[in-house]
Parts: C-alpha cells; structure tokens; sequence
C-alpha cells in the first residue's frame, strides 16, 4: 500500500523510478553529523523511533548527531510494523528499510575522507502555495487545496556542495526545497520518488556515479508543486510527465547554484542538539495543568556557521521562513519530516481561514510560535557554545 491518500484502496502496481535512502556523514574532533534522506512518505504509524533506534545503536551516534528525514513523495509505500494495522507486505518492506538504513548510514561513516563544503541558495518556482480560496454555495470564503500563486512563498533552493580536495571532484550535493512531493495524486498507484527523488536522480545522472545527490523537503507544510496530484506519468504525443519535469527544473537550479559556490569550508567544528518540546494542542490531546500540549521533535546542528534545522512534522512554509531569517547562522537549511511525524503544523493565523492542514493538525494556535522560540534557543546556544 503506498502513503499519502486515504482514498487509496488498492496495492502498488509497479514502479516508475526506484526509491533510494541517502546518506552524507561529517566527522570532525570526534563529532559527527549524519543526514539521512529516504524516499518515503514519512515515519507514520509509531516507525520513527524504532528506525532511528536501529540506527543509533549500529552506529553508535547521539540522538543529536542523526537527522533521519523523509522526502515526503506520496508515492512509495506507507510504512508500518504493527502486523494489526498495517499490510503485511507494507510490514515487510519497513523491516526491510530498517536494514538497509542501517547499512547505508554505516557504509558513509565507512567512506569518511577530506571534504571542502561550500554554501549556497538560489530559487525555483516549482513550489507554490496551495491554500486557494474559494467561494462555497453561501458566499463565503473557504481554502479548499488547490494552487495560490498570489501568496507569497519562500522558494529558496538551499545547496550545499562536497568537494573531495584530492581530485577536485564533486563527491555530492545536499539541496533543501519547500513543496511536497505530491505531483502524483491518489489515482496514481505506480511508486516514485516524485519531485524530490527524481530531481535527485536528475543530479547523480548529471554529476556522474561518484557523486550523491541527497534531497530533503523543507518546511512546506502548505505548499505543492505547481502541477499537482496527478493521476499518472502521462507520455502520449511527446509529452514531458509532470513530474519529471518539475524534478528537473528543480535538480538544473541547484546545478546552477554549485556552479556558483566559491567560498568553501575546511576543518569546520560540529555541534548538534536535540529536544522534544510540548507546544498548545487540540483537546483531546495530553492535558496538563496548562490545557492541552501536544509533542514535536527538534534537532539541531551546525557546521561552522551553516545551520541544520530537523522538525518532525510538516510545518508551514512561513514558520521555516521566519526561522531562518532569525537565525544567528549565515546559512540555515530547515529540513522537515525529520527524526518524527507529528503531522501538520500551521501558523496562528491559518486558524480562522480553515482548511485540510487546520482541521487535520492536533496542533492549536501558538505551536507555531513555540516551536520557532524553541528553535531559536537551540540555534543560539550552539553558536555561543
């Protein structure tokens, strides 16, 4: 069963492209910083911690040191290990993951060597606000998820450059865009990695086999790709596939960007920090003596002075923005999706407008300014530690 539609009811039919899991391992002063990219729609039904615990304890990193993030395609299958309430061939390919995590985290640490880090962002188009409004059969004003290009959208396109000094070779990139990976809809039953993974493909097709292309989804809670939710890959009388298309427009700015990238980084320090915070929640949720809170995994690092920001859950693209405007780092790349899957988490304001990610969050007005002070807290204490 793939993730993603709750109107899906049939198995996957085939695959159009394969799903990777990718790794990118620093090491300095016997810190480390792994950064896991998986194709997949999230790390739903309970599978976070027992993944990232299979992890930790092979590799002996801190909780701190692993950002385990999911790209957020809605085209690969739904994970689970609970046998009761989730397929049990869906039970297998999770079990299977979980080994295959393990070995690709320990294949990186394995290939440590020097490496010069360079920095930079450009923008794409591919993302867009989805928050339409409309007008329902009263006249009043309601967001249904469609496109508003009207909104203004972060569409940074955040790169990072690996360069082996010995052969001048690109080792790999690491990119962080806002969007979805939902190009595909719940019509579509066929597994891809969709934007993200395939404009990944695009990048390690481009560079050659030497070097990974490992891609994460920033905070883009309330963003999809321009074209959104199809049904398929659709090729009758030449035409480019939408997604395909996207995943390539996006993988050619980050080409664009690294061939920009001058200034690197070399024997830079390491820092991490993790925290799982209570932020304002929905009744119903855990009570406490200060009403409702709910729970949202945090984890932070840095190299030298480009931040790594981890949330787990899909958080609005205007909290990411407001993040990284604030953070005391030149750089801060927001990855969402990471080490957790708390779901959606709006800004206040979105409240009074409704709408798909409001009604379905256990998250309530406030989390969003919670979840920013935490952040910034972390960021602050590993700059002046």
């Amino acid at each position: 069963m793939l993730a993603g539609y709750a109107s899906r009811k049939e198995l996957s039919q085939g695959a159009h492209d394969p799903l990777f899991a990718r790794a990118v391992a620093f090491e300095q002063n016997q810190e480390r910083l792994v950064l896991v990219a998986v194709d997949n729609c999230g790390f739903y039904n309970a599978t976070a911690e027992p993944l990232r615990r299979a992890v930790l304890t092979a590799s002996g990193l801190k909780p701190s040191e692993l950002f385990l993030c999911a790209t957020h395609t809605h085209s690969a299958p739904a994970l689970g290990l609970d046998g009761q309430k989730s397929h049990s061939n869906n039970v297998q390919y999770t079990q299977g993951l979980q080994g295959k995590l393990v070995e690709v985290v320990r294949q990186a640490l394995q290939h440590l060597g020097p490496i010069e880090v360079g920095v930079g962002s450009g923008s794409s188009p591919v993302g867009a606000n989805r928050r339409e409004v409309v007008t329902d059969k009263e006249g009043r004003p309601k967001v249904i998820l469609g496109r508003n290009p009207g909104r203004v959208t972060d569409r940074e396109v955040q790169v990072l450059k690996l360069v082996r000094p010995d052969a001048q070779s690109i080792a790999g990139v690491i990119f962080a865009y806002n969007t979805h990976s939902t190009a595909l809809g719940g019509r579509n039953n066929i597994i891809s990695g969709d934007v993200h993974g395939l404009a990944a493909q695009f990048l390690e097709n481009y560079y050659g086999p030497a070097a990974t292309a490992t891609g994460f989804a920033g905070a883009s809670g309330n963003i999809d790709p321009w074209y959104r939710v199809l049904s398929g890959f659709k090729t009758n009388n030449g035409w480019i596939p939408e997604p395909i298309l996207l995943g390539t427009l996006l993988g050619e700015e980050v080409v664009h960007v690294s061939d920009g990238i001058g200034t690197v980084l070399t024997n830079t320090t390491i820092k991490t920090a993790w925290k799982t915070i209570s932020v304002p929640a929905k009744s119903g949720d855990e009570e406490s003596a200060t009403g409702a809170t709910a729970s949202i995994n945090i984890t932070v690092a840095t190299l030298g002075d480009i931040a790594f920001v981890g949330w787990g859950g899909e958080v609005f693209n205007e909290i990411g923005k407001a993040v990284k405007e604030k953070s005391p780092f030149r750089q801060t790349i927001v990855l969402t999706h990471c080490n957790g899957a708390a779901g959606y988490l709006p800004t206040s304001s979105s409240y009074s407008e409704g709408g798909y990610e409001v009604q379905s969050s256990h998250f309530a007005p406030g989390a969003d300014e919670a979840l920013m002070r935490e952040t910034l807290s972390l960021l602050k204490g590993l700059k002046h530690d």
